[in-house]
């Protein structure tokens, strides 16, 4: 049926809406290291023209010991507002390849309360390879505040993911690739065990899309339940550090499914204990 997802946009409606007023578009590139790819310096070198550059490196609570916690409602409102955009803006998120870091800050602004926030279909890649235009020129914003409304039920804590791997009270779903989540693979970060927590289902994140686009609705059902999810039961979202997990939180939510939470720690945190239990080999 190829029927989308009615969170992405495609490059046509953006590039005849720059320029409008209450539009802000966000560049939210982050990568791996093994990717060798700088996204600060890639958004500096060129973005589409009118693009704040959110760094998932900084947008972070300053106090925690694991990357990309998430931050307070306050700190997130700080930075947003730093940025100059406003909870009422109509919100297009960008990365580069497509759908790897832009739904982690889709995620982050929608449980901070704003619902009109989209993704770019194809990524800046395709954007750039298409000669669409793109600029160097430093995007000029003025402070404004942002009214961040904080859900916090969205976001799973240790405690309470220790007992959904106990108690098997709702679905875990690992947005990390097969090697790593089968324990074959090294982890990129020291330090942290290798393999997944009982009970876990693999989705990798690169699944969900191809060539840069979502899939169809069609085919992220049939991935997620190929992958052994049950989509009228919870669901908790995980990954390496929160934010790929976020890819399979825009899937189900894509397809209506509303029971499901992301756990921030992912496995930075559940990884690095000890006393956590963790198993090998497939799902």
């Amino acid at each position: 049926m190829n029927e989308k997802s009615a969170f992405v946009i495609d490059a046509d409606w953006l590039e005849q809406k720059l320029g409008t007023p209450g539009l802000s578009v966000v560049d939210a590139s982050w990568y791996l290291p093994a990717q060798k790819r700088d996204a600060r310096a890639e958004y500096q070198a060129a973005h589409i023209p009118g693009a704040v550059f959110f760094d998932q490196d900084m947008a972070v609570d300053p106090d925690a010991s694991l990357p990309h916690a998430l931050p307070s409602q306050s700190m997130f409102a700080r930075y947003a507002g730093s940025m100059g955009i406003s909870a009422d803006d109509t919100i297009v998120i960008y990365d580069g390849p497509g759908f790897q870091a832009a739904p982690r800050v889709w995620w982050m602004f929608r449980i901070m309360g704003v619902y009109q926030v989209y993704i770019l279909d194809g990524g800046f890649d395709r954007w750039k390879a298409a000669g669409r235009p793109v600029t160097s020129e430093p995007t000029k914003t003025a402070a404004g505040i942002f009214y961040a409304d904080f859900d916090a039920s969205k976001v799973v804590s240790l405690p309470e993911m220790r007992k959904i791997v106990e108690n098997s009270s709702a679905q875990i779903a690992d947005a990390r690739s097969a090697g790593r989540f089968q324990g074959v693979d090294p982890e990129p970060r020291a330090g942290l065990r290798s393999g997944h927590m009982p009970g876990a289902r693999n989705v990798p994140s690169s699944t969900l899309s191809e060539n840069g686009e979502l899939l169809p609705l069609d085919r992220l059902r049939t991935t997620l339940e190929a992958a052994g999810l049950d989509l009228s039961r919870p669901i908790v979202t995980t990954c390496g550090s929160g934010v790929t997990a976020a890819v399979i939180t825009l899937a189900l939510q894509s397809l209506g499914h509303g029971d499901n939470r992301l756990y921030d720690g992912s496995w930075a945190e559940w990884g690095s204990l000890q006393d956590t239990p963790v198993v090998t080999g497939s799902a």
